[in-house]
């Protein structure tokens, strides 16, 4: 079980360390909220997450990583014919929810607990690195994005439009792929669920 944290914090830290574009110079802000579940044996732990998960479509999840990103003014500038797109400051904030247990849990549970808390985090940092990559591609591919023969800036606006929708489809894609390897047969998430309920 410790290796499959290990791996989970291995990528993670292999995600961050990509070679970053455009503006280093803004960081994300990451906020931790949790969900009540109660319990006193893994599996009882595991239904109420069932029970109380955060809604992701038509399922419950364990956990969920969600998003706010804002920007500051976009500059679009007629220059001759042509627009130059400034980009403005990114503001992005990533929220982790997770499950906590609403009373003490027995010596070995607990013990059970943490490392299939500590599995779930790090799979959702994976989740945080993949959406900070996301605005860093966002800059690369619209900060001075000069469109020809566009004065009005509406080629350049709808060009920004399209190279977005193709960043963000890339991101929600990885996204699920990873999601079905962890919960896959062997997958690290789903040997994490089975270390929880089988004998507790």
């Amino acid at each position: 079980m410790l290796k499959a944290c290990i791996r989970l914090c291995l990528l993670t830290a292999a995600l961050m360390a990509l070679p970053l574009t455009a503006h280093a110079e803004w960081k994300p802000v990451e906020k931790v909220e949790t969900y009540a579940i109660s319990g006193q044996s893994g599996l009882e732990l595991y239904r109420s997450i069932g029970e109380n998960g955060p809604n992701v479509g038509i399922t419950r999840a364990i956990a969920y990583t969600n998003f706010k990103l804002t920007w500051g003014v976009r500059d679009y500038k007629p220059r001759g014919k042509d627009c130059v797109l400034t980009a403005g400051n990114p503001k992005l904030i990533i929220t982790y929810t997770l499950p906590s247990p609403s009373e003490p849990l027995p010596p070995a549970l607990q013990k059970k607990w943490e490392v299939f808390i500590a599995g779930v985090s790090a799979h959702e940092k994976v989740h945080g690195a993949s959406m900070i990559q996301m605005v860093h591609d966002i800059e690369a591919a619209t900060d001075g994005l000069t469109v020809t023969d566009d004065p009005k800036c509406s080629k350049t606006r709808a060009e920004v439009v399209r190279r977005l929708d193709a960043i963000s489809k890339t991101r929600i894609q990885g996204s699920r792929d990873f999601d079905r390897v962890e919960f896959g047969q062997g997958g690290n998430l789903q040997k994490l669920v089975f270390a929880l309920v089988n004998g507790g």
